[in-house]
């Protein structure tokens, strides 16, 4: 394994903590140490990496088992035993950032501190960048609800990094290890950057739930809601990588249908469905921006809208 990379502490070995010192192990990154909350939680994590078997593409950076680091496993309450790192990673949650990195200041050895958080900018880490250390953040944008697979899911994924310019510089190093791409934006956007990327995935999976319990009421029991709408939210996904959401928009609000309208809100009208009925009418709203500017009839959209609203 080579030597050349920095050693990296993990603080936070929940899901993304532990995809992030899985896929950093496999691309040669010595992970010297994981500290938790609870340390059995920490302890699971140290397995896991024990127990990784780096892929054929990887294998020529990991020379054999016997190559890897062996972690320092920690309680948070044991920060002060946290053994020298290259960088530190935080990955726990985001109310916990600015009291953690308060903790760190002078107990801890290490040149750059980095978060996860992608709501909260370097800023959180002020404590330490007084003592002169180097502090940035490091997002990735994907979705990661197992380590296993989410350590596979970075590759190709996007990062958003952002911080002082030598955190900026290591953050990009490790997004281009993983065999991500990165971007920067502004630290004070970094709120709504995350707003849009909860929209896009977190609010995505939730309105598919309200999706699948609409067909369940249909009629379907829920395997097989979520069976038959998996491949519709697939093709919805496909036309986004090529066309813009104007463009992609298809159904219902995309051709005008003020009769489906109807028939639609008639049938969520039941208290049961009250929730999915105001999702709907929201997102309606929204819907009709779009086809309006594609050239529906404003005739049409006026009558749509006061049908929503």
């Amino acid at each position: 394994m080579s030597r050349t990379k920095p050693s990296i502490s993990i603080i936070g070995t929940g899901r993304l903590g532990t995809a992030l010192a899985l896929a950093l192990q496999r691309t040669g990154y010595p992970i010297v140490g994981l500290v938790a909350k609870h340390l059995p939680r920490a302890e699971v994590t140290a397995r896991l990496l024990r127990e990784d078997k780096p892929t054929r593409d990887e294998k020529h950076r990991i020379r054999s088992r016997s190559d890897l680091v062996v972690p320092r496993v920690l309680a948070t309450k044991d920060l002060k035993q946290l053994p020298h790192s290259d960088v530190i990673l935080v990955c726990t949650p985001d109310d916990e950032i600015e009291k953690l990195a308060s903790r760190l200041a002078g107990q801890v050895e290490a040149r750059t501190v980095l978060h996860t958080s992608g709501a909260l900018s370097s800023a959180v880490l002020a404590p330490l960048a007084r003592l002169g250390l180097h502090t940035g953040s490091i997002h990735p944008l994907v979705s990661v609800s197992e380590p296993t697979a989410g350590a596979d899911a970075f590759a190709g994924a996007f990062f958003c990094v952002e911080g002082d310019s030598q955190a900026i510089r290591i953050a990009r190093r490790i997004v281009r290890d993983l065999n991500g791409s990165a971007f920067s934006i502004p630290s004070e956007s970094k709120a709504l950057y995350h707003a849009a990327a909860v929209m896009a995935s977190p609010h995505a999976t939730t309105l598919f739930d309200i999706a699948v319990s609409t067909l369940a009421a249909a009629g379907l029991d829920r395997k097989m809601a979520r069976k038959v709408l998996i491949p519709l939210m697939e093709s919805t996904a496909q036309n986004l990588k090529t066309s813009e959401p104007a463009d992609a928009l298809t159904g219902t609000f995309a051709r005008g249908d003020v009769a489906t309208v109807k028939r639609h809100l008639k049938a969520l009208g039941g208290k049961e469905h009250r929730p999915a009925r105001e999702v709907y009418k929201l997102l309606g709203l929204h819907a009709l921006e779009l086809a309006e500017a594609k050239g529906l009839d404003r005739r049409v959209v006026r009558t749509i809208r006061k049908l929503l609203k």
